[in-house]
């Protein structure tokens, strides 16, 4: 079986220059990439493929002269109001066929999308990353104050349990840890996965049911992670053993099924932990006569684990209960099994996908191509709808320009869907996200606009001036250290009795 390898160091982006005439393709491409010999601008590998022009052929990019840019209003709002779309609930939040609202998209679902894709990029700007922290894999910020600290609290949701994951397979560059090791040190083996969020009472009489969010974090290092893919085919068992043909991508069943006795966050798996909390949640609503639904949300590695999730959640939760699954930039995750099992469970599935992303291709992005639809339990497929982007559609981005790493951001999918009307079509003319956001971790921002690429990072570093003057790591509030997902017997029985905080 074959895959695309995208080969990067942390940090450090592939970039190359697309144009028409393949022979004049120049790029700018690390000395190191496996099966590469540089020797010029125009550089070829030893088997005669111009790499950078064949990469640019791959993800439809060519040369075009870039339109003009639209002033940026500064003090136009980022966001618009939030319209009652209780009508539409069967169709956005409901069992209902949505492809009539998707191309042309329809403003509402597009806000909706929006909305999930805010949840899904929080687990990216709340995750502690420093090498220097002690909490380093864990959240920055406790559950209780994570969405206001990050400006998401107008969309009426709060956090009712983190989930953490390990594995048991060699999965590199997906666990972090502290670089010191100090005896009050969080955990070794488990990382900060994501959260489960409930809409409070507001919300959901404006999206018509009680919605149950399931946000899951993808990794760091943009795409570095499929380098280590194992692109082996596994049981789906135990998430559906009704299913037995049901095959998905080993490394990804195994972060979501692990667990590990030697952390007090692991002892059950993120599976075990995140469908506790959906069976509580749903049968505390459904007891009170609600209209239920699960909307289940991530990016990249994040939007695979989300469809797992959902498969064990259409396979657990009572059936009357919707589960949908927004992902952005994911990977395939199954066999055709796989998804035919999510449609008979009905399970809506809306793939976010930009053409010039390449993780959406993989794995099996050459085999896999000529074996759609001959049913073979060995064999990768996506499932569910598809929105696709493209970004030379915005007039705000770099054209000609491959940018793996900037091209699968999550934040650049946000520009692309806040500007998307309908295929082929051009950028949105009202479009209010924050352009600026596009370059929080990456550079794919036209010149002219003179927004710094990479700015997004705390003031400082993180470092603070203590009471003596000098320069300090400073401790975390007590309401933001790690603690233990799974409760205690007696305080398990108690939430269960009792409403989630919203």
């Amino acid at each position: 079986m074959s895959s695309i390898i995208i080969s990067a160091e942390t940090n450090q982006h592939l970039i190359a220059v697309g144009n028409q005439d393949p022979s004049a393709a120049t790029e700018h491409l690390p000395t190191d990439l496996p099966g590469n010999d540089i020797h010029s601008s125009r550089s070829t590998s030893r088997s005669g493929i111009n790499f950078p022009s064949a990469i640019a052929n791959l993800l439809h990019l060519h040369h075009s002269s870039p339109p003009p840019l639209p002033a940026v209003n500064e003090l136009t709002p980022t966001f618009t109001p939030k319209d009652d779309i209780s009508s539409l609930r069967s169709f956005i939040h409901g069992p209902g066929d949505w492809s009539s609202l998707l191309d042309p998209l329809h403003p509402s679902l597009r806000r909706e999308i929006l909305k999930y894709g805010e949840f899904s990029q929080a687990t990216y700007d709340a995750f502690d990353n420093n090498p220097g922290s002690e909490y380093r894999g864990s959240s920055l910020y406790g559950r209780r104050r994570i969405l206001q600290l990050l400006g998401l609290s107008r969309y009426g949701y709060a956090v009712s349990r983190y989930i953490y994951a390990t594995s048991n397979i060699n999965l590199p560059r997906w666990l972090v840890q502290p670089l010191l090791r100090p005896k009050s040190s969080w955990c070794d083996v488990s990382n900060w996965m994501g959260f489960v969020a409930v809409s409070g009472d507001a919300e959901s009489r404006r999206i018509g049911c009680r919605d149950i969010a399931v946000a899951w974090r993808g990794t760091v290092s943009a795409a570095e992670w499929v380098e280590d893919l194992q692109a082996q085919l596994v049981p789906l068992i135990p998430c559906a053993p009704d299913h037995e043909g049901a095959r998905v991508e080993r490394g990804f069943l195994s972060l979501y099924t692990s667990r590990s006795e030697s952390s007090r966050f692991t002892r059950s798996s993120a599976s075990e932990q995140v469908m506790r909390e959906l069976r509580r949640l749903v049968e505390f609503y459904k007891n009170r006569g609600e209209d239920v639904s699960v909307t289940i949300t991530g990016h990249s590695l994040g939007g695979a684990l989300a469809l797992l999730n959902a498969a064990e959640a259409a396979s657990i939760l009572p059936a009357d209960v919707a589960v949908t699954v927004i992902s952005f930039g994911a990977p395939r995750v199954g066999n055709e099994l796989f998804g035919e099992m999510l449609k008979a469970k009905k399970v809506k599935v809306l793939r976010v996908a930009t053409k010039q992303d390449l993780v959406p291709k993989v794995p099996g992005v050459v085999f896999n191509e000529d074996r759609m639809g001959e049913g073979w339990e060995w064999v990768y497929t996506h499932v569910g709808d598809e929105l696709a982007l493209d970004t030379e559609a915005s007039m705000y981005l770099k054209r000609g320009v491959v940018d793996v790493a900037g091209f699968h951001g999550l934040e650049t999918y946000l520009h692309l869907v806040d500007g998307h009307e309908k295929a082929g079509g051009v950028f949105r003319a009202r479009a209010r996200r924050d352009v600026a956001l596009v370059n929080k971790f990456a550079g794919l921002l036209r010149e002219e606009l003179a927004i710094p690429e990479r700015w997004y990072q705390p003031a400082n570093k993180g470092m603070v001036r203590n009471e003596f003057g000098r320069w300090v790591v400073p401790r975390r509030p007590k309401e933001d250290i790690p603690s233990p997902c799974a409760p205690s017997p007696a305080a398990a029985a108690a939430s269960a009795s009792s409403a989630p905080r919203i």
